[in-house]
């Protein structure tokens, strides 16, 4: 006689981090501080840089459109998947994509965090019917498609003639902020 045992197994539970801090012009070098230590606690060391390049344009965006005393910063970390979100409760100044002109040194970060990211969006924060703010979210992949191709590949950023590398990024100082 054969015996036939079913077991059910949980899916891993995600692990959460959360920092709340001022919306102030260091907040973003906080940040970047907070999901380094996150991530290599996480043993996901490989998605730190695009984590701290991510959250802190999402960051610097937060502090300088949203009209309240601090935001939250919370990174979720699943199988495979990172997921960062820095909400603020303004619900009152959606965060609106824009071009930035030629040698204009702001609005190019939501576009940035777009590139990097395996997803990413903005989410309204509900209170049952009360809308109290929103979120910027951003997730990252390990082993994935990377965003950016070899420099040699004679294509940018998402593979896209005329975008660029990562690396001219932060040479020209794009997306560091305080």
């Amino acid at each position: 006689m054969t015996a036939i045992s079913c077991a059910t197994v949980a899916p891993p539970r995600p692990e959460t981090y959360r920092l709340v801090a001022p919306t102030a012009p260091t907040t973003a070098r906080l940040a970047r501080d907070f999901v380094t230590a996150a991530l290599a606690a996480a043993n996901r060391r490989v998605l730190i840089e695009e984590a701290r390049i991510c959250v802190s344009d999402a960051v610097a965006n937060v502090v300088r459109q949203a009209r309240v005393p601090e935001l939250t910063v919370e990174l979720t970390v699943l199988p495979g998947s990172v997921t960062v979100a820095v909400r603020d409760d303004d619900p009152t100044r959606p965060p609106w994509p824009r071009r930035a002109g030629a040698g204009e040194g702001d609005g190019r970060g939501l576009s940035l965090v777009r590139r990097i990211a395996h997803a990413s969006g903005v989410t309204w924060v509900w209170d049952g019917l009360d809308l109290v703010g929103k979120q910027i979210w951003f997730e990252l992949r390990e082993g994935g498609t990377a965003p950016f191709p070899a420099a040699d590949s004679g294509r940018g950023a998402a593979g896209l003639p005329g975008t660029v590398a990562i690396v001219d990024l932060l040479q020209s100082g794009v997306g560091r902020h305080a």
